[in-house]
């Protein structure tokens, strides 16, 4: 037990005053003479025993009153648990990722937390509110009500790492208590390691009800028709069971086709056929978990052709020429000798088609072009020095040539998740013809291998560059050294490689990505492109490339949707954003995880808890009730006892 006036308990001494007044009564007895005192005298002897009982009492109770009366008012009082972090600094760490979105119990899990929030928290308390896109230093309650209250959901996914790395920037003179309410989807044991020792870390997991979801994962073209499109879209569960969900595909608000999904296993996909035109809507269902990946926007511009340019000789590029057929594709073949320079950013796609020598400006021109979205395919010469190749690809980087073998292998793996091949084949293909090349470079690259030999050796690797891309083959694929131009292989392969996603196919881009992407449009320094739709208008960060724009979005929009592409006022495209699918699989963390985290029930058990443990226990409310009691016995016994 501790005292907050200790000083004061130097009155103690004053117990001496009713020590010395019981010891030296200062009262005179008078002597009264009877005729008979055998009766008196017994009387007295009872009487003196019965006041010695009384004096002592009183004594005792006296004592008592004046010492419980001292303590009282020295304010005694019994140090709290947790003492040294009294003063600690609040920090309330709010997941609004659309994974809240998920009910529970009480509703939404995100709505239920700010209204605990709202219900729970002192008035009188400071913290600071770090969400998922937004921060609140060293407020209250009162001037973030209205904030909390008006909170959206976050197209930016929770990152626990984030919040803790900006909690760690805000430098105090006191330990941090953090308050982490998260639905911890996709959480691990590495995501809080980093988190200082000295801050006292809590987690508040609220509870979906239903951990069950459909999400629609993806749109893209699966064949051009001559009058038609037919588009595929792929659906993803987290469970396996058999369950029917409509479908609806709408353009713009009309709604041109609508079937049933047969949900039998994780992945699902359906096609539609659509009209080939110019297609500005999405692909919407209705399940009751979350709603933000129950709609995908698309566009799909009107074809367009594809120009593509090869350089080398013609009796080597004939193969292309069958692949690159109108009226997708605008194909061309020019000796290095008669290269029209001017005609390269013409093209969408060029093919170095084993040139023997790469000049200094043909690799100049072609670095713009990448640059400006173009995409390059190189299929390298045995004639063709390493340092020549090499030279060339520093211009893109994370690749290079090395030793040239004549060692025969085969090409027995197709990367699947490599961007080339997505969407391209129904099903993985393990059993196929395998092509061979009897002569090959070694290629070192920590770029994506689209295609691998035997021995896991790349054949052909692609560097994304933002808006371009760059495919690199390790050998020539001539006749006479490879049998690759007789594989069913090639034409898929050539065929996307040259194929221009922004001219053709099924467009969308990701809130939050921040790669660029191009649109086509003549404009001049001056003229500033914005993006729009009926709710919502913004100014992305832009750059003008000749007959291009590189767009880049950042964090814009903040809702999903279809856009238009605005320049001088006039719609020159459309565009259109889906919400990041990472939050649509709710999988919730490992029991081990868990055992390792500070986890409370709700945002009130957290503030009873330190209420509890930081508060000191003040007794001196029951020192002085006891002096009171101790009073009324002084008067009891004045009065009761003879």
């Amino acid at each position: 037990m501790q005292f907050k006036h200790p000083e004061i308990l130097y009155f103690l001494f004053l117990l001496v005053i009713p020590i010395l007044v019981h010891l030296f009564q200062l009262r005179r007895f008078k002597k009264e003479f009877f005729t008979n005192v055998k009766f008196l005298k017994e009387l007295s002897i009872q009487t003196r025993k019965s006041s010695k009982i009384k004096k002592w009492l009183l004594l005792a109770t006296r004592l008592l009153l004046l010492a419980f009366l001292i303590f009282a008012f020295a304010q005694p009082f019994f140090k709290a648990k947790d003492s040294e972090n009294t003063n600690n600094e609040l920090f309330i760490v709010l997941d609004n990722s659309y994974s809240m979105q998920a009910k529970g119990q009480k509703g939404e899990l995100l709505k239920r937390a700010v209204q605990d929030l709202l219900e729970f928290t002192s008035q009188n308390s400071n913290f600071s509110i770090i969400t998922n896109d937004e921060n609140y230093w060293n407020t209250n309650i009162n001037a973030t009500e209205k904030d909390l209250q008006n909170l959206k959901y976050s197209a930016i996914p929770f990152s626990l790492e984030t919040a803790l790395t900006k909690i760690k920037s805000r430098k105090t003179f006191v330990n941090k208590d953090i308050v982490i309410i998260t639905d911890a989807i996709g959480m691990n044991k590495n995501h809080i390691k980093n988190n200082d020792k000295n801050n006292k870390t809590y987690f508040i997991i609220p509870e979906a009800e239903q951990l069950k979801n459909i999400a629609i994962d993806s749109v893209y073209l699966a064949q051009t028709l001559d009058d038609f499109y037919e588009i595929s879209v792929q659906f993803s569960s987290n469970f396996e069971e058999k369950k029917a969900i409509p479908v609806s595909v709408y353009n713009q608000k009309n709604l041109i086709a609508k079937t049933i999904l047969n949900l039998k296993k994780n992945k699902e996909t359906i096609n539609f056929t659509i009209p080939k035109a110019d297609f500005n809507g999405y692909v919407n269902i209705n399940d009751n978990s979350l709603a933000f990946d129950n709609t995908l926007y698309f566009s799909i511009s009107e074809p367009k052709i594809t120009n593509v340019l090869s350089i080398g000789v013609t009796e080597k590029s004939d193969f292309l020429s069958r692949i690159y057929t109108k009226p997708e594709f605008n194909y061309s073949n020019s000796l290095i000798s008669t290269l029209d320079y001017s005609q390269l950013n013409k093209q969408d796609a060029v093919v170095l088609n084993e040139l023997d020598n790469i000049p200094v400006a043909l690799q100049t021109n072609l670095k713009s072009f990448v640059t400006k979205g173009g995409n390059v395919i190189l299929i390298p010469s045995e004639k063709n020095e390493i340092s020549n190749l090499n030279s060339f690809l520093n211009n893109f980087g994370g690749i290079q040539f090395s030793n040239f073998q004549n060692q025969e292998k085969k090409i027995t793996k197709i990367n699947f998740s490599n961007p080339l091949f997505s969407n391209v084949f129904e099903k993985k293909i393990t059993n196929f013809q395998y092509p061979n090349t009897l002569q090959s470079f070694v290629i070192k690259s920590n770029a994506s291998q689209a295609i691998t030999y035997d021995d896991q050796s790349a054949f052909l690797t692609s560097i994304q560059k933002q808006t371009g891309t760059v495919f690199v083959f390790s050998a020539p694929i001539n006749k006479t050294n490879s049998n690759f131009q007789n594989s069913p292989l090639i034409v898929p392969t050539f065929y996307k490689m040259a194929m221009n996603t922004d001219k053709n196919g099924v467009k969308y881009e990701t809130i939050g990505n921040t790669n660029p992407f191009l649109i086509t449009a003549n404009t001049t320094n001056n003229e500033v492109i914005s993006i729009k739709n009926p709710s919502e208008e913004f100014i992305p960060s832009q750059q003008i490339m000749s007959d291009k724009i590189k767009i880049s979005c950042a964090d814009n929009p903040t809702l999903a949707g279809n856009f238009e592409v605005i320049q001088s006022k006039k719609n020159i495209g459309n565009i259109s954003f889906n919400f990041d699918r990472n939050e649509s699989n709710l999988t919730l963390p490992s029991d081990e995880t868990l055992a390792d985290l500070n986890v409370i029930s709700n945002i009130e058990s957290f503030f009873e808890t330190i209420q509890i443990n930081r508060t000191d226990s003040q007794v001196w409310k029951w020192f002085l009730i006891f002096a009171l009691l101790f009073l009324l016995l002084e008067l009891f016994i004045q009065k009761f006892v003879k």
